[in-house]
């Protein structure tokens, strides 16, 4: 029985962490521009003119 307590309270501060961590990162603003990345790559690069 106290294995399963313990495992409980392992899990629950794992999760705890992680729900922190995305708090965090949302706050921060991470995952403010979620279309531009995606579509970025399907833009060619401006290429330079050699002097």
């Amino acid at each position: 029985m106290l294995i399963i307590v313990l495992l409980i309270l392992i899990s629950l501060t794992i999760a705890i962490v992680f729900l922190v961590a995305f708090v965090w990162s949302m706050r921060s603003g991470q995952f403010d521009d979620t279309y531009g990345p995606s579509v970025r790559i399907l833009f060619d690069d401006k290429k330079k003119k050699d002097l």
